[in-house]
């Protein structure tokens, strides 16, 4: 892995919720067995799976920065992968789909998108030769033959999110001044500005 890589990586563990306690209980959604496919390489199976994300109470677990642009409390995350047994483990591959909801860094205005991200990882097998030679954050195991999609997905999502979303990329965003969206106020929208030095004079002045 380049050093680019490595710290987009990074980022995504730091702008995405840690990693879940492992091992999580088999019913949840986000977790998949491989126990079918018995440490057989070449064997695989094929999931789709639409999983929901976290409801509005659970702000703080969201897909995304709330606010900025997220994946909406309760909104589902939509999962066509591969699994696939290999010597080291598990290799899973696919797309996750979801809606994102946020507002316009420059103007404001809500944004409603959809999005669709790439999944490709290795889960490594506890006693192969990958997690012998890794640390143990540098890369997701299987645990008692199930993998756990959540942070992975995650880690996908959130590094396909721009820092700064925009409705358009030529949005002019608001007026400095009145705070109206430029975008409506039209390109003769002027505000008088007027030299501090003679304020003071005109307040003196008649009007008309």
């Amino acid at each position: 892995m380049d050093g680019g890589s490595w710290t987009a990586r990074i980022l995504a563990r730091v702008m995405s919720t840690n990693r879940a306690p492992e091992p999580r209980p088999e019913t949840s959604p986000w977790v998949f067995s491989t126990r079918e496919m018995g440490r057989r390489p070449g064997t695989m199976r094929t999931v789709t799976r639409s999983v929901p994300g976290p409801g509005a109470e659970r702000a703080d677990e969201a897909i995304g920065l709330v606010g900025v642009l997220a994946v909406p409390p309760g909104s589902p995350v939509e999962l066509d992968l591969r699994l696939e047994s290999v010597s080291e483990g598990v290799y899973v591959s696919g797309t996750a789909s979801a809606q994102l909801a946020g507002e316009c860094s420059r103007c404001l205005d809500e944004l409603d998108e959809d999005l669709e991200v790439r999944i490709e990882e290795l889960f490594a097998y506890p006693d192969s030769v990958t997690e012998e030679t890794t640390d143990e954050d540098e890369i997701p195991r299987v645990v008692d033959e199930h993998v756990d999609l959540e942070q992975t997905v995650r880690d996908a999502i959130v590094l396909e999110l721009p820092l700064a979303p925009l409705c358009r990329d030529d949005c002019p965003g608001l007026c400095p001044e009145c705070g109206g969206r430029r975008a409506d106020l039209g390109p003769d929208h002027r505000h008088e500005t007027l030299d501090p030095r003679w304020a003071a004079l005109r307040e003196r002045l008649p009007s008309d």
